[in-house]
């Protein structure tokens, strides 16, 4: 990424269209004159991307994907599907930069909802099967964290979830899609469509660091009966009815 950014800013270009904090810091430093839009970014003030979210300052600025906020959102949904869930596993990337503020929202949403939190840490690809292995009788839902790592290694995740009979929620559809359970969390294609703007906005004359950060307002949920079905789950109607795709 590092190498990438370089070369943009050798060909002098007039604006960098970058997602994802790791992407957006790496081309931050390598300039801090040409404009950056980011179309999801998970804690844009805390991966030091932007001074605040009102004021971005500097040169970049864009979406938050608003991720620790849905927490409690997603236990929620959890408990409606595995209402006898008492213990929950929670898969954690300690090289995460969100991975901390997500992980205080989810033990403060547990609590309210009298849950007991068993995490399991990992560093790299080869934690996950131990990690996992360890949950087992000792959990009864897993909650995976937002994270790069976790996002492209969420069929392993998956397959070795079900095998240990653990109940999945998720922040995006494309672990659904890979055999989670449920997820909930903001759509990608309406973020990408928002940032659009943004772009508009500074070629034509604006200031990043003067254009505030916004968050996400079109939400998915997601629901994988084939899963649910594996598990010996049933999905309550309503909240099938509720939900924004169903995969059958």
């Amino acid at each position: 990424m590092a190498e990438i950014a370089a070369e943009f800013v050798r060909l002098k270009v007039d604006l960098i269209f970058a997602s994802g904090g790791a992407t957006v810091l790496a081309v931050k430093q390598a300039t801090s004159q040409i404009p950056i839009v980011f179309p999801a970014a998970g804690d844009p003030v805390g991966a030091g991307l932007v001074a605040s979210l009102a004021r971005p300052g500097g040169n970049a600025t864009g979406l938050s994907l608003l991720q620790p906020d849905l927490a409690a959102k997603r236990l929620e949904l959890l408990r409606e599907v595995v209402p006898n869930v008492r213990h929950l596993a929670v898969l954690l990337h300690v090289g995460a930069s969100i991975a901390k503020l997500e992980i205080a929202e989810v033990e403060a949403a547990a609590q309210k909802l009298g849950l007991e939190v068993v995490t399991s840490e990992i560093r790299r690809a080869e934690d996950i099967a131990p990690a996992l292995e360890a949950f087992m009788g000792r959990a009864d839902a897993l909650y995976v964290l937002t994270d790069p790592l976790l996002f492209v290694n969420r069929m392993r995740i998956n397959i070795l979830a079900l095998g240990a009979r653990l109940p999945t929620i998720h922040s995006f559809r494309e672990y659904v899609e890979a055999g989670g359970l449920i997820s909930y969390g903001p759509n990608f294609p309406d973020l990408f469509r928002r940032s659009a703007d943004f772009v508009d906005k500074i070629l034509r004359g604006a200031k990043p660091g003067d254009i505030p950060v916004e968050q996400p307002t079109k939400f998915d949920l997601v629901v994988n009966v084939i899963v649910a079905k594996a598990l010996r789950i049933t999905v309550p109607p309503t909240l099938l009815a509720r939900a924004d795709e169903v995969i059958e």
